[in-house]
C-alpha cells in the first residue's frame, strides 16, 4: 500500500464510461488539471451490493462538488463494457442507472495498482507485464488530487466497509480554505469556521476560543 498524499497523481490513459452511457476509449485524468480538483474513488466491482450505494450516493452530492470545483470519478477493475452494463440497470435493482460522472475500466489493473488500492495475489513478468495468480480488484481507495495534479489526501477502506461522501466534501472544502486563505484548517473543521494561523500562537488562541 503506498501513500501518494504530496505527490504527484500518477497519470494514465484508459476508455471510460461517460454520463452513464458513452464510452471514451481515451480518458484521462490529465483534462482537469489547471482547471479542477478531482475527487477519484475505487471501488471493487461492478454488480456487487456496497459499491451502487456508494457511486449514488456521490451521484446525490455531484452538484455539492461541482459547485466546489470539484469532479468527480470512479474506476473500478472492470471492463468499460461492464460499466455500461450495470449503468442501464435501475437503481431499484442494484443498478447505477442514473449514474453521470465517468467510470474508468481498469481492465489491466494499472491504475489500481499505480494508486496501490489493488487487493489479490499479483507479480510481474521480466517484460514488466503485471501477471494474476488470483483475483484481483481495487480497495475502495479515495484520492482529493488539487489543480496541480498533487495528492493531496487520501484514504483506502476495506472491502466491506462503504465511504462517507460528506467527508469527502468537507475535505474539498479544507481544501480550498487552506489555498484562498493561508492558514490550516484545525480537528473537526468545516465550512464556515474559522482556521489558524500555523504557529504556536495560532494553535494557543485556536483552543482558547473553543
Amino acid at each position: 500500500m503506498s501513500v501518494l498524499v504530496g505527490k504527484k497523481a500518477p497519470s494514465f490513459t484508459a476508455p471510460a464510461l461517460l454520463n452513464g452511457n458513452n464510452i471514451e476509449p481515451e480518458f484521462s485524468l490529465d483534462q482537469y488539471l489547471g482547471n479542477s480538483y478531482v475527487g477519484f474513488l475505487f471501488y471493487p466491482k461492478d454488480f456487487t451490493f456496497v459499491c451502487p450505494s456508494e457511486l449514488h450516493a456521490f451521484q446525490a452530492k455531484l452538484a455539492d462538488f461541482e459547485a466546489k470545483g470539484a469532479k468527480v470519478v470512479a474506476c473500478s477493475t472492470d471492463t468499460e463494457e461492464s460499466h455500461w452494463g450495470w449503468s442501464q440497470v435501475e437503481k431499484s435493482n442494484g443498478g447505477i442507472k442514473g449514474v453521470k460522472y465517468p467510470i474508468v475500466a481498469d481492465t489491466n489493473k494499472t491504475i489500481s495498482d499505480a494508486y496501490g488500492v489493488l487487493v489479490g495475489e499479483y507479480d510481474y513478468s521480466s517484460e514488466g507485464e503485471l501477471v494474476a495468480t488470483g483475483p484481483m480488484i481495487a480497495y475502495r481507495g479515495l484520492f482529493l488530487i488539487d489543480k496541480e495534479g498533487v495528492v493531496r489526501h487520501q484514504i483506502v477502506n476495506d472491502l466491506p466497509l462503504g465511504r462517507n461522501v460528506d467527508e469527502a466534501l468537507r475535505m474539498v472544502d479544507a481544501l480550498k480554505f487552506v489555498e484562498e486563505n493561508g492558514e490550516v484548517c484545525p480537528a473537526n473543521w468545516s465550512e464556515g469556521e474559522k482556521g489558524m494561523t500555523a504557529s504556536f500562537e495560532g494553535v494557543a488562541d485556536y483552543l482558547a476560543a473553543n
